[in-house]
């Protein structure tokens, strides 16, 4: 029995490897055979890759073969050869020294596997934070038809009565650990109801952040980013976008038609919508980095910074992720932000039309999740941009999860030279600090850590916590988990162990935060500053060999996306030169 596939516009690029009688074509086929594919699986159909973060060493990915397989059954479908691939999968949880440090890697991983491999298109299964980001990156720098497929959230954690949020509880029960208000035992007996079940963060941590950037972006079908892992609904997302992307394919729409300007600003403007992670902001630089678009701290700054923050979910609201789902999700935000007149509605999904269209029928099922705009929970929401002598190239902050009494403060700097330093010394109850200071973090940015780990959401002294106070000032060169919260100043760059400016702040220096302004100040003269940095020498000695010391040479700064300087732009889909 055969089947006949419709007929192609053009031929295909899998047809290179399997297509015609030479030599070259009947040891690429005779080779896949030998899992038992009949040989009209060669026609000419389109072959779809299936690019897997799948594994068990990445619990918020490590249910993803059953989603692997439910894309198999679309493709199929639609008439298409589906080939599963592994690819190096980081996982924020058990990695070290950081996930971040490894995202560059496996977005190297994705470009070559789907460059030098036999495929036509490819779908992404993508869950843990850095695994959507690299994905993305990898598939913009080749450019073939490519769709997003998200695991999904984890489902509501519950402890004595009380909703528990993945990665936000964690800190917080932490704190109160350390101030005396809960026991050891407690924070274990938590434990158990932090991941009760398959999925990635169930707040609006980083995962579920850039599983919206890649709705937003137009690179997943609408309605993904919030489908709970264990819904069945998540398995329906997985099967339909099997079979969009041999569609794809046949219209060769491609991520550089998907991914423009607009897409980025629709992403930027959603993200201050949903209170998104501040990594959304290194992660979607390096991408547009990719795709070739100019993308800048100014225009996250200039594009979100009038979005009201209007998502009620952990960490800077009440809920998590399975009420957002209920609530109607993303597609809701979407349908807003257009409302409003902050949406490019023409923007092209994979869908294949406008993403107007997408969520112009949505409903709002839960106001007390989606808010209206006049009960926002930040007015003003979105990524301050901050500048001033102690970031020349800009930190960050996340208005929505700071305290707004913090938002204007003038304090003495308590400096930390590294997260091994602030380790030996914040319990220690002779350290001279309270709440009034500005608690300093450097040589943790890209180049310092290596990796720019999330230690920027420092912990605060047990003698401070125990007056009641849950937030001071921190400023670092370094990263925050998207479920942390707390006016924390981060990605400050130049980045210490490049010698900027961070890197000379003394303890007792005096450093004004201005938000409203977006200033971030040392206040030291500037002959005083240029005195201390010309007598700066590095702290941060370059790894001997391997990876480690590739990314300490090539990475870039923060405010450019910290990808590696040569791996920035699209170097296309070209098929290699043949061997055999």
């Amino acid at each position: 029995m055969s089947f006949t596939p419709a007929p192609w516009p053009r031929k295909l690029r899998s047809q290179e490897w399997f297509g015609g009688t030479s030599k070259d074509a009947i040891y690429h086929r005779s080779w896949m055979k030998n899992q038992g594919l009949p040989a009209d699986l060669f026609d000419g159909r389109p072959v779809i890759g299936i690019c897997n973060t799948w594994s068990e060493l990445t619990p918020c990915n490590a249910h993803l073969r059953d989603l692997a397989e439910r894309v198999k059954f679309g493709i199929y479908e639609a008439g298409g050869l589906p080939v599963e691939f592994p690819v190096f999968s980081p996982s924020e949880s058990t990695l070290r020294p950081t996930a971040m440090m490894y995202r560059n890697l496996c977005a190297m991983d994705v470009e070559e596997a789907v460059r030098g491999k036999c495929i036509d298109g490819v779908v992404l299964l993508a869950g843990c934070d850095k695994t959507t980001p690299a994905l993305l990156m990898g598939a913009a720098s080749v450019d073939l038809p490519a769709i997003v497929v998200s695991g999904g959230p984890m489902l509501n954690g519950h402890f004595r009565g009380e909703r528990v949020g993945s990665g936000t509880h964690l800190w917080r029960f932490s704190e109160a650990v350390r101030a005396g208000e809960m026991t050891e035992a407690e924070f274990v007996e938590a434990e158990a109801s932090m991941s009760r079940s398959p999925g990635s963060c169930n707040t609006m941590g980083t995962a579920s952040t850039m599983a919206s950037m890649a709705e937003a972006l137009g690179m997943a079908l609408s309605g993904n980013a919030a489908i709970p892992a264990v819904d069945s609904r998540r398995r329906v997302m997985a099967h339909l976008t099997g079979r969009r992307i041999v569609d794809m394919v046949k219209d060769d729409l491609k991520p550089s038609d998907i991914m423009t300007r607009e897409a980025f600003e629709n992403a930027i403007r959603t993200n201050a919508a949903i209170g998104g992670s501040t990594n959304a902001v290194i992660h979607l630089l390096a991408i547009a980095g990719r795709v070739g678009i100019d993308l800048t701290l100014e225009d996250w700054d200039r594009c979100g910074r009038d979005v009201p923050t209007i998502v009620n979910l952990m960490p800077s609201g009440q809920h998590l992720m399975e009420e957002f789902f209920y609530a109607g999700g993303l597609p809701v935000v979407i349908k807003r932000l257009g409302e409003a007149g902050l949406l490019h509605r023409e923007a092209l999904t994979v869908s294949g039309g406008a993403i107007w269209d997408e969520v112009k029928e949505v409903q709002n099922w839960n106001e007390d999740v989606i808010l209206p705009v006049e009960r926002a929970l930040a007015k003003s929401g979105g990524i301050a941009v901050l500048k001033g002598n102690l970031a020349p190239l800009g930190a960050v902050l996340k208005p929505s999860a700071a305290t707004p009494a913090l938002m204007q403060h003038r304090g003495r700097a308590v400096v930390f030279e590294d997260i091994d330093d602030y380790k030996a010394r914040i319990n220690d109850e002779d350290l001279d600090i309270d709440e009034s200071c500005v608690m300093v973090l450097r040589n943790c940015g890209p180049r310092g850590y290596p990796g720019m780990a999330e230690v920027g959401n420092m912990g605060l002294p047990p003698k401070v916590l125990r007056k009641g106070i849950t937030d001071m000032v921190r400023i670092s060169d370094a990263r925050m988990s998207g479920t942390a919260y707390g006016t924390v100043v981060l990605h400050t760059s130049p980045e210490a162990a490049r010698g900027g400016p961070l890197a000379v702040v003394r303890s007792g220096d005096m450093i004004e935060l201005d938000v409203a302004a977006r200033r971030l100040h040392l206040d030291i003269s500037d002959e005083e500053l240029a005195a201390r940095l010309a007598a700066w020498t590095p702290q941060v000695q370059a790894p001997a060999s391997g990876y480690a010391s590739l990314y300490h040479e090539r990475v870039m700064g923060p405010e450019t996306g910290a990808d590696f300087d040569f791996l920035v732009g699209c170097r296309g889909n070209a098929v290699g030169k043949e061997s055999h």
